[in-house]
C-alpha cells in the first residue's frame, strides 16, 4: 500500500478579480491535474504490480480499483476480480483475497508459499523501478548517457579556488594528486581529504592535458564546495539498445544515492539545508518549478521540450520503488521483513501480531506525512539555481 497525502487551496476575492491573476490560478490549476494525474499514473502502476504478480502466484484479487474509494461503481468481472471505478480520482489499489491475514482458505494471500507471496510483494516496487528504467532509457536516447567514469566541470562559480586557478566548464578532471578521477564520488572524497591544502589537478581541455593547483576551501558559501564548481558526467548518444543496461545501472545508482543521504548528512559530506524529507507538497513544488524550467528550455531548443519532466517522473518512480522496500512496517518492504522468518526458517509470525504492527506504523506514516506537508507548506523547495 502507498500513503499519500495532499493539501490544495486556493483563496481569492471575487468582487475584485485581476484577469492576470486569474490566468496564472488556470496555469497553475492545469499544473497541478498534470502532476495529479502522472503521479497518480505511478501510483497506479505500482499496483498494477502488485496485480500481475498475484495473478503470476496463483493468488485471488478480490478487487483492483481505479482511485480510492468509496467506490463509485463496478466496471466489469473478470477472472474473479472486480474491476472498479472509485471516488478519489488519484492511482488506485490491488485488494487481494486474505491480503490482511484475515483469511487462510485456498487462493487467499495468506494461504500462498512464502516465495510467492514474495513476489507479490515485490512486484510493486520492481514495476516502479522498470519503469524509472525504461524512462531513463529513453531520455538516453535523446540526450545521451552519461559516463560515470568521466568527470566534467558543467559550471564555475566567480570568485572561488576554481576561478581563480583557471578551471573552465568543460574541463575534464583526469586526476587530484595523482589520484586518479573515475567518479563524481573519487573527486569529492580526494577533494574532502584536502581542505585547505594545495592539490594539483591534471585537466583535459579540448584534447590538451593541463595541470593547475588550487587550494579546496575548508568553509565555503552555501551550495558552493570547497572548489566552487558543479560538476557532471559527460554524455554520449546511444541507442535504446545501448541504453537499457546504462539505465539500469543508472536506476540502482538512484537507489544507492537515495540510501547514502542519511549517512551523508550525519558524515558532514552534505550540509542538511541540501537535503530533506518531501511530501506530495513538495514533489509539487519540484515539478512546477521542472516545469518553468521546461518551458525556458523549450524556447532556446524546442527538440529539449518536456524532457526534464520526463526526468523528473523517472527519479519519482525510481524513489517509489526503493522507498516502498525499505525494510519499514506498513510498506513492501516491511510486509517481506515480516515474511522473511517464515521464507527462511519456516517459522510464520502470527498474522494478528504483524497486523497490528502495520497498523501502528500506518498511523506514524500519516502523522509523518502530514507534518511534511505542513514544512513544505512553511518552508516550500526552493531547487537552487
Amino acid at each position: 500500500m502507498f500513503f499519500i497525502s495532499v493539501l490544495v487551496y486556493n483563496w481569492f476575492n471575487i468582487e475584485n478579480i485581476d484577469w492576470t491573476s486569474m490566468n496564472a490560478i488556470g496555469s497553475t490549476a492545469i499544473t497541478i491535474l498534470e502532476f495529479i494525474l502522472a503521479f497518480g499514473a505511478l501510483v497506479l502502476l505500482h499496483e498494477l504490480g502488485h496485480f500481475f504478480a498475484a495473478r503470476l502466484s496463483k493468488i485471488e484479487v478480490e478487487e483492483f480499483g481505479l482511485g480510492y474509494p468509496p467506490k463509485m461503481f463496478r466496471l466489469f468481472r473478470a477472472g474473479g476480480t472486480d474491476f472498479t471505478i472509485n471516488w478519489i480520482p488519484f492511482g488506485g489499489f490491488c485488494r487481494m483475497k486474505g491480503e490482511n491475514g484475515e483469511v487462510s482458505e485456498p487462493g487467499s494471500f495468506l494461504a500462498a508459499r512464502p516465495s510467492r507471496r514474495l513476489l507479490t510483494l515485490l512486484g510493486g516496487p520492481l514495476t516502479n523501478l522498470l519503469v524509472g528504467m525504461l524512462i531513463i532509457s529513453f531520455l538516453f536516447t535523446r540526450i545521451g548517457s552519461p559516463d560515470p567514469s568521466s568527470v566534467m566541470v558543467a559550471a564555475v562559480t566567480d570568485e572561488t579556488p576554481a576561478a581563480a586557478a583557471g578551471i573552465l566548464p568543460g574541463d575534464l578532471i583526469q586526476s587530484v594528486n595523482n589520484v586518479q578521477i573515475t567518479s563524481m564520488d573519487a573527486l569529492s572524497k580526494v577533494i574532502s581529504s584536502h581542505l585547505g591544502q594545495e592539490v594539483e589537478i591534471v585537466l583535459l581541455r579540448e584534447g590538451v592535458a593541463l595541470t593547475i593547483k588550487v587550494t579546496p576551501r575548508a568553509e565555503w558559501p552555501e551550495k558552493q564546495g570547497p572548489l566552487g564548481i558543479t560538476i557532471m558526467n559527460p554524455s554520449q548518444k546511444v541507442s535504446f539498445i545501448q541504453a537499457l543496461p546504462r539505465a539500469f545501472i543508472a536506476t540502482l545508482d538512484q537507489g544507492y544515492q537515495l540510501l547514502m543521504v542519511p549517512v551523508r548528512l550525519i558524515s558532514g559530506q552534505i550540509a542538511p539545508s541540501e537535503a530533506r524529507m518531501v511530501s506530495v507538497k513538495g514533489i509539487y513544488d519540484i515539478y512546477a518549478q521542472v516545469q518553468t524550467l521546461d518551458k525556458q528550455e523549450a524556447v532556446e531548443n524546442p527538440a529539449m521540450a518536456g524532457l526534464n519532466t520526463l526526468y523528473f517522473f523517472a527519479i519519482i518512480s525510481i524513489a517509489l520503488g526503493f522507498t516502498n522496500l525499505l525494510p519499514i512496517p506498513a510498506l513492501d518492504g516491511g510486509r517481506i521483513l515480516f515474511l522473511l522468518p517464515e521464507l527462511f526458517f519456516k517459522k510464520k509470525i502470527p498474522p494478528a501480531l504483524e497486523g497490528k504492527v502495520h497498523m501502528i506504523f500506518y498511523a506514524l506514516l500519516l502523522t509523518l506525512m502530514v507534518l511534511l506537508v505542513i514544512n513544505d507548506i512553511v518552508n516550500p523547495v526552493i531547487i537552487p539555481k
